[in-house]
């Protein structure tokens, strides 16, 4: 991939090139304002932290946002088991300041779209949740997830989300 991502002009940051997985590849990088690169490949996007950098893969980024200079990305985490599928909570948004982004914000909206295959929005007594089945990066897999809103009953979301994990696995409901 080197000679390839040289012809076309994208160069794999030094600071990634001993992370990637062995078949990942850089399709598009920016340097960041405060340092390092952000980076997106197939299995997710690099952000640059104070330990070294770090993927997400695309499955765990609720959203990103650009503007002006700054994309914004806000990563879920996985709190909580249900069954086959899993509940999440949103981190604190995350700005990187992206002096010269090229790519880097479209390519980062489109597999993060991507990784979308449905999703259903459920208002519920206490508030509501988001129910979205994702792709896994570098599986042929997916995931059902649900994001509860702050305050809805996590215990009601992950029983509604197992329920429709075993539907979706061809179980009884």
């Amino acid at each position: 991939m080197g000679r390839l991502a040289r012809l076309f002009g994208q160069r794999t940051p030094a600071e990634l090139q001993e992370l990637l997985a062995p078949d990942e590849h850089v399709v598009g990088a920016a340097e960041a304002g405060t340092g390092g690169h952000v980076a997106v490949t197939a299995l997710g996007l690099w952000l640059p932290e104070a330990g070294g950098p770090r993927r997400v893969g695309w499955h765990l980024i609720s959203k990103a946002t650009w503007e002006g200079e700054v994309l914004t990305v806000v990563e879920a985490e996985e709190v909580r088991r249900a069954g086959s599928a899993v509940l999440l909570a949103d981190r604190p948004p995350a700005r990187y300041v992206l002096p010269r982004a090229g790519r880097v914000p479209q390519l980062v909206r489109q597999r993060v779209e991507g990784s979308i295959r449905a999703r259903y929005r459920k208002d519920l007594s206490s508030g509501g949740a988001w129910f979205v089945l994702r792709k896994v990066p570098g599986t042929d897999g997916a995931v059902l997830q649900a994001r509860p809103d702050p305050g809805t009953d996590p215990d009601l979301v992950a029983s509604m989300v197992e329920e429709a994990a075993r539907t979706l696995e061809g179980g009884s409901s």
